[in-house]
């Protein structure tokens, strides 16, 4: 999935503005270099403890993840993006991504 590929990028670029490998995150968030390695290549989407760890690892807010707005050429390409993402989400994805987005408007 393009989006996964997106997110893992974007973790990548964290990490490497912190002038971390990624054993030595993985070792800070408690997970394994091999899991690691998977999230930024975009085979996996962590869960939200994970998320949570490697906001702490990171020293970053969980939307920072999420800020993408530098490989959209638009709002509208934006809008357009998430509701492609919003239509190929289950209900339990759904929910959280609301909690998510919700606790970065606010």
């Amino acid at each position: 999935m393009k989006e996964l590929k997106l997110f893992g990028t974007r973790i990548k670029e964290l990490r490497m503005i912190r002038k971390l490998t990624q054993e030595q995150l993985a070792a800070k968030a408690g997970i394994s270099a091999k899991y690691m390695s998977r999230i930024e290549i975009g085979q996996h989407f962590p869960s939200l403890d994970i998320l949570t760890k490697l906001t702490s690892a990171l020293n970053v807010e969980l939307k920072d993840f999420f800020e993408f707005s530098h490989e959209a050429k638009n709002i509208r390409e934006l809008k357009k993006g998430l509701n492609e993402l919003l239509n190929e989400a289950d209900e339990e994805k759904l929910k959280l991504v609301f909690k998510i987005l919700r606790a970065i408007v606010r």
